[in-house]
Order: C-alpha cells, then structure tokens, then sequence
C-alpha cells in the first residue's frame, strides 16, 4: 500500500474554508465517503476549531476526532487503525509532539502511513512528519529539530504568509537545521512511500520551494507547482 503525505504550508478548511487543498487529500482515498480523522492537538483540542473540521468536511467524508488533552475520546490505537486520511490542524509544533509521544502515537502514525493511509495537515500539522522545521511554539519564530521524521528534511510553512519565516529560516539553515521544503500559504507538498511526489496549490502564485544550505548561503528553488482546479 502507497502511503501519502499531504503537508501544506497553510490552506485547507482551516483558512477560509479552502476546498481545493482538502478534496485534492480526499481523492488519495479509493474510497466515496473516505473516513478522515483530526487532531487538534496543536492547538489544545480547540472546541471551534474542531467544529469548524466536522463542519467543513462531513458533506464528503465520514469524519471523527481524536481528543487527548482529557480522557481520549477513543482508543487511539482502534481510532487510528479506522481512518484513510488522518488530518493533523494547526498551533504549537513543539506541544503536540510532546503530547503524541506521552500518548505514544509517533508509532501509531508510523503504522498508519505503512498501511497505506493518507497523513495530512497544515502548518503545525505539516512541520510535525518532517525531522525538524521552523517554529513559534516557543515565542519568536526558531528551528525545532525533534520532529517525528518520517519525512527526512525540514519543512516551513507560511512561507509567503509570514514576514518573518523567510530570515528565520535562512537563520536556521545557516546553524545546520537540515535541507528541505518551504510551502507558501495554499500550497502544498506530496510526498509519497517516503519520496517528494508533488507540488499543488489551490491559488495562483503559491509555491513550494527547495531550502538547503550549501557553499556558505542558503539557496532556494522554486519548484513546479501544479494549479489545482484549474
């Protein structure tokens, strides 16, 4: 089984309802109503930010949500083996990786992806499958380096969305942060069995990038980015 990974530098139902991104993750799934399942845990299982996933993607999907910051709404090993597509929100990188390792879900992911499921999310929710990425979950934007990895590389998001994302991450590159991927805002990076698949975006002029340090500067690619809906 082919297993996906949709990381998004923002996009999604999360900014202005944005369908484009999340049909094009639902149509991973051979599935007419795939089942998707979220975690909030990056932004404290926010109440409104859950009803706003049920409410933007229950229409053409069968969806649920896994809650971890009380007693977990389900078992979250028998939730994960359940879903096609587990859809990962936004908030503080740094906070839900510390919660997924207390709940011991970096080896539940792990096996949802090597059974062929689709993994997704967007900002927080897309740092977290790479080795490490740029982050404010401490305050002022820095390198987080303790990602799950199962994307090898750093992943950026907001990219375009941020003022301050660019020299952040040209700062974290430079003190060794590793090579990798920046996504503007509605754009996208697909990864598939573990190796880049694709760029997508559900707007036009939103791009993803290859960032690495090389020869004493950073150096930045754009790479083909496919207009999605178009």
């Amino acid at each position: 089984m082919a297993g996906h990974v949709v990381a998004m530098g923002g996009g999604g139902f999360s900014m202005e309802d944005d369908r484009v991104l999340d049909d094009y993750i639902l149509g991973l799934v051979d599935r007419e109503r795939p089942r998707v399942g979220f975690l909030a845990t990056a932004s404290g299982d926010a109440a409104d930010y859950i009803e706003k996933f049920h409410a933007s993607l229950s229409d053409r999907a069968v969806t649920s949500d896994l809650r971890l910051f009380s007693q977990p709404s389900y078992d979250p090993a028998e939730w994960f083996a359940e879903q096609d597509v587990i859809y990962v929100g936004g908030g503080s990188t740094a906070n839900l990786l510390a919660v997924w390792r207390v709940h011991g879900l970096e080896r539940l992911v792990r096996e949802a992806h090597d059974r062929g499921a689709v993994l997704c999310g967007v900002s927080a929710g897309a740092i977290c499958w790479f080795e490490g990425g740029t982050t404010d979950s401490f305050g002022l934007l820095r390198e987080l380096r303790d990602g799950v990895g199962l994307l090898s590389g750093s992943f950026t998001p907001h990219y375009d969305g941020e003022a301050d994302r660019r020299p952040a991450l040209r700062a974290a590159l430079a003190n060794g942060l590793p090579a990798g991927l920046a996504a503007d805002d509605y754009a996208a990076a697909h990864y598939l069995d573990g190796a880049f698949h694709a760029a997508v975006a559900s707007r036009p002029g939103a791009q993803v990038y290859e960032v690495a340090f090389e020869d004493g500067e950073v150096r930045e690619r754009a790479l083909e980015t496919r207009l999605l809906g178009g």
